[in-house]
């Protein structure tokens, strides 16, 4: 049996591929939802929009400190798979709950008659920040060197591995999950309805902003300067910035008192809808590593704000420019990315990690 544990959006994005293909194949398995997103914009509308099952286990555990958010999904977690008993546990990424969960799975051992410890798959091992005052680069860290299997995206996402000496028996390249998931969902999200359309926007003619990273968010000071480039863009250019603003985000701009001057906020949208908007913007500016990776697939020029990516083929292929906070690096990104044609090569696989990710750990089991 496989136990999914997920709690964010992207987690839900990028598990999806892996949830149908256990369908599909009739894998015995089960989701555990962590609720570390716990608003319904941010949490059940994913499964609702991409038509998967509900999850078995919802352990709303919601906001606090990192401490006490990771141990209420640990204590959550061990209840659980003590009475399931599964012999594998996947978890994605590098939020808490990966962290919690694969804390809480390496030290469980429940598995088979002799009791042997649940096994870990960390699926998007080997990504990379360089830069450990970013929660994220601690819990991926921490959840590759745990783990028993590490699906690498990407060739540069298995050298960072084996550089911190993770033996190369438990590494195996799949791709990225993300691609499967764009794939997959771009035909329901055209089905879903005209967001272009209901917004006011057209194609090609509007930016996509999104901003949620705590060492953005919660700076007063980095926080204004971004506001202040992309008003000043919004400015020379005279296209329209929409922002589904993050609950957090949003709390923090009523909080610091920000003028948003050229900012269209607008309520988070479900997978299908931001899939649209993503597809059809001219440009995006984020500090999101998986919107790095979505407008990459889908041929969009991305500005990343922020110092450092773990997406580093993301800039490699030319898709991509990491900017920085400070108002003239994010323009002068910006300027260039404009010029950008779509042409570069997706470079996180071909859209079956879902199936090499099931099939490696059914062959080890």
């Amino acid at each position: 049996m496989f136990a999914i544990i997920l709690g964010t959006r992207p987690e839900i994005i990028k598990m999806s591929p892996l949830i149908r293909s256990c369908e599909k194949q009739g894998i015995d398995y089960f989701v555990l939802h962590t609720g570390q997103h716990y608003s319904y914009e941010m949490d059940r509308v994913f499964f609702e929009d991409l038509r998967l099952p509900a999850p078995r286990y919802n352990l709303d555990v919601g906001s606090g400190s990192h401490a006490v958010q990771t141990g209420a999904i640990m204590a959550g977690v061990e209840k659980i798979l003590a009475e399931e008993k599964p012999e594998v546990v996947l978890v994605q990424g590098d939020t808490n709950t990966v962290l919690a969960g694969t804390l809480a799975a390496s030290k469980c051992y429940v598995r088979g008659p002799q009791k042997l410890p649940v096994e870990v798959g960390h699926v998007e091992a080997g990504l990379r920040s360089f830069d450990r005052t970013m929660p994220e680069e601690i819990n991926r860290i921490i959840a590759d060197h745990v783990a028993d299997y590490c699906f690498a995206p990407t060739e540069v996402a298995k050298k960072n591995l084996l550089h911190e000496g993770i033996d190369e028996k438990k590494i195996v390249v799949t791709g990225n999950t993300i691609v499967d998931a764009v794939r997959q969902n771009v035909v329901l999200s055209n089905e879903s309805g005209n967001t272009l359309k209901n917004l006011g926007l057209s194609e090609k003619g509007y930016f996509l902003v999104t901003l949620h990273r705590q060492e953005n968010v919660d700076d007063k000071t980095r926080l204004e300067g971004i506001f202040s480039a992309l008003a000043r863009l919004h400015a020379a250019t005279g296209i329209p910035m929409v922002f589904p603003v993050h609950p957090r985000t949003e709390k923090m701009i009523k909080s610091f008192g920000l003028d948003l001057k050229g900012i269209s906020l607008i309520p988070p949208q479900g997978f299908l809808d931001f899939l649209q908007l993503e597809s059809n913007a001219r440009m995006a500016l984020t500090d999101s590593g998986g919107v790095q990776e979505e407008t990459c697939i889908l041929g969009v020029p991305c500005v990343t704000i922020r110092d450092s990516t773990e997406r580093p083929e993301t800039v490699a292929v030319g898709a991509n420019i990491v900017a920085g906070v400070s108002p003239e690096n994010i323009i002068k990104a910006a300027g260039t990315m404009l010029e950008k044609q779509d042409s570069w090569e997706n470079p996180f696989g071909d859209g079956n990690a879902g199936d090499k990710i099931l099939h490696s750990i059914c062959s080890e089991i």
